[in-house]
């Protein structure tokens, strides 16, 4: 899988960002939410929207765009991938 692609990230309301991933072939539209228990764990001095970004990057080098879930919350994504909570602190 590539990471390879532009991610754009708007806050639509505390704690609720929409972000568009754009391969340069498509668009996917997600709706996440970020507590602030999951940036202060995990954020490691990056700001929000970076932090977002960094995240859907892993996504990205594990699935396509169109496997990841249109809502959720930043905090699941662990669910799916152990090894992310370790990875996105570095």
């Amino acid at each position: 899988m590539s990471s390879r692609a532009q991610i754009d990230i708007d806050e639509l309301s505390p704690g609720t960002y929409e972000v568009l991933v754009d391969n340069f072939v498509s668009t996917s539209s997600h709706q996440v939410q970020l507590k602030d228990e999951t940036y202060e764990k995990l954020g490691n001095g990056r700001s929000k929207e970076d932090f977002i970004r960094d995240s859907f990057r892993f996504l990205l080098e594990r699935e396509p765009k169109e496997n990841i879930l249109k809502e959720f919350d930043m905090s699941v994504i662990s669910t799916y991938f152990p090894e992310y909570e370790s990875e996105i602190v570095k």
